[in-house]
């Protein structure tokens, strides 16, 4: 049964109406002739997705919060065996210790928080996740710009805009249109374990905003001219902001800043 529209818009559902669509999803989240061993979807909704990506896993586990949809689901997929509908916040699950993938078209207002657990899941390979298309844009640097999420995990993810969604394909319909956001753990970090600390310092203190530029903000810690240095092994103008710097420059200015 359908939920009543406020409710909908309480939980920022917007269900996946094109099969066409999740078909498309569902062969990004796990490409033609591989399977997944494990994957977690996020926000089933009436499972249309889920009926795509079931045939493409070993085993799939799917958190619907809503969970006067839980028992339509749980009927819809009760002869395949390896599908488990779980009723509850995908939020407050434990990431399994194994290695796994998510996918799921994510609630518009609570896509922050599941990247945040994807990114802290260390056990995680990749998510693909359908979210609105501003946020796919600005994450995977699609406007020319970063955002502190992307370029301080970039060392152990790789972000990627996949594909785009008409706001049609959806039920209800949304005001803007989605875009599908692929985060992949790297299978050999840019940075050693070791480093990481003081990449996310370097990072964390470049988007500080204090001093109005890149170039001051990095000043608060480092003499000017190790930060001249850094700037010029990255190719760098001391005027860029810092939106404009691409992960691979961070990575340079961290060869020069981040002993």
């Amino acid at each position: 049964m359908a939920r009543p529209t406020a409710t909908s818009r309480a939980l920022s559902q917007n269900f996946l109406a094109d099969r066409q669509t999740a078909e498309h999803l569902a062969r990004l989240a796990v490409p033609h002739g591989r399977q997944a061993p494990l994957l977690l979807e996020v926000g089933p909704g009436k499972g249309a997705l889920t009926d795509r990506l079931a045939p493409r896993c070993r085993e799939l586990r799917a958190y619907e919060i809503d969970r006067r949809l839980v028992p339509e689901l749980r009927s819809r997929f009760s002869s395949t065996a390896h599908v488990r509908v779980i009723g509850g916040d995908f939020l407050a699950v434990r990431p399994p210790r194994t290695p796994f993938s998510v996918a799921g078209n994510v609630p518009f207002s609570r896509t922050a928080a599941i990247v945040d657990w994807c990114l802290r899941a260390y056990a995680l390979t990749d998510a693909t996740l359908l979210t609105q298309l501003e946020y796919a844009r600005k994450r995977t640097g699609d406007y020319g710009s970063w955002t502190l999420v992307t370029v301080r995990s970039w060392p152990r993810h790789e972000w990627r805009l996949v594909g785009r969604v008409a706001r049609t394909r959806f039920r209800p319909v949304p005001r803007v249109d989605a875009g599908i956001v692929r985060i992949e753990r790297r299978r050999t970090p840019l940075l050693e374990p070791a480093a990481y600390d003081s990449w996310r310092h370097l990072v964390e203190l470049g988007f500080s905003g204090v001093g109005g530029s890149l170039h001051a903000s990095l000043r608060r810690a480092h003499p000017r001219r190790r930060v001249d240095a850094a700037f010029r092994t990255a190719g760098l103008d001391s005027r860029v902001l810092v939106g404009e710097v691409p992960p691979g420059r961070w990575l340079r200015l961290h060869e020069v800043l981040g002993g």
